[in-house]
């Protein structure tokens, strides 16, 4: 019997991601729309603060996976920010901030069971703060899951306020079950 990784060379093999194929990846990957990115939250940035008044460096000047992953989630390049997401998880698996933006790029790419497995490590770094239930929230509106987005985006608006994010959040939840009755 053949190995089916029989010709893969020792690089390929190592940035497989261990839990998908990577058809599946691919498949995944090709799905990924641009919707409402600015909804979600990155830690390390202020809420009330625009998406496009973030001052992002050069992308030259980038170099950590983390930071590239930014990059390529706030120009939509979904599948491109999961990728050095999980490279920058892969290597600090206690980067709560790549946790976080790599389950809101599996988000984005309408990975679900992969989006609940990074938002779980992100919640055993972070705990239930008003970000990462912001996010999961979210995650949850997209998936039509109003119950649930309810829940996290209520407890994160109890949590903090004042967060623009969170109100406009709870807002679009508001109309997406409106336009359900």
């Amino acid at each position: 019997r053949r190995d089916p990784h029989d010709g893969l060379v020792r690089e390929q093999l190592a940035n497989r991601v261990p839990w998908m194929s990577m058809s599946a990846f691919l498949r995944g990957a090709c799905l990924a729309l641009p919707l409402l990115s600015a909804c979600s939250t990155f830690p390390g940035r202020d809420a009330a603060t625009p998406l496009a008044a973030v001052q992002t460096p050069p992308a030259d000047e980038i170099k950590d996976d983390l930071g590239l992953g930014k990059m390529h989630f706030r120009k939509a390049n979904y599948g491109l920010a999961e990728m050095h997401f999980r490279r920058a998880v892969e290597a600090t698996p206690g980067l709560a901030e790549g946790w976080i933006g790599l389950a809101a790029s599996y988000d984005q790419l309408k990975r679900w069971d992969l989006a609940d497995r990074a938002y779980g490590q992100a919640l055993r770094l972070t705990g239930p703060t008003p970000e990462f239930l912001n996010n999961r929230g979210y995650s949850y509106l997209l998936r039509g899951d109003a119950r649930r987005a309810s829940q996290d985006l209520s407890t994160a608006a109890a949590k903090d306020p004042e967060n623009e994010r969170i109100q406009n959040n709870l807002r679009a939840l508001d109309e997406r079950v409106r336009r359900k009755v």
